[in-house]
Formats: structure tokens, C-alpha cells, sequence
């Protein structure tokens, strides 16, 4: 499994490829390196009108940069 670790010693966070019972390694500085839960990496489709917040985010950010593109 591909998990994020973040070393006590420089705070660097890292991601490792360890078996799932693993819950620390060693980070590049030489400090031991405690598992994170980190979050999901997803979007919503903004597009299909399912989610109206994310489709009038997606609205006001393209008329904002073809605003900006035509100055």
C-alpha cells in the first residue's frame, strides 16, 4: 500500500510503499517517520449540475481567468 508517513524529526511528509501493518519508517534525515491519515483525492464533477456549490465555483473561476485573459 502506498501511505503517507511524516518524520517527528524535519516534519517532512513522504509517501512510502509499506505493507498495511506498518506504522513507522525512516525518513531521509535519519528520523523515524509516524503513518498519517491523509484525505481523499477527489473532486466532484462540477459540470453535470449535480453539484450546484462546485458548478458556480467552477462558473465565477473561468469568467474570472477569461476576464483576466482578455486585459
Amino acid at each position: 500500500m502506498l501511505i503517507d508517513f511524516r518524520c517527528k524529526t524535519c516534519s517532512t511528509k513522504e509517501e512510502h510503499w509499506v505493507s498495511s501493518d506498518t506504522t513507522t519508517v525512516r525518513c531521509k534525515c535519519g528520523g523515524e517517520a509516524t503513518r498519517v491519515i491523509s484525505g481523499g483525492n477527489f473532486n466532484l464533477d462540477p459540470i453535470s449540475g449535480h453539484f450546484p456549490g462546485a458548478t458556480l465555483k467552477w462558473a465565477k473561476h473561468h469568467e474570472k481567468m477569461a476576464k483576466q485573459s482578455s486585459d
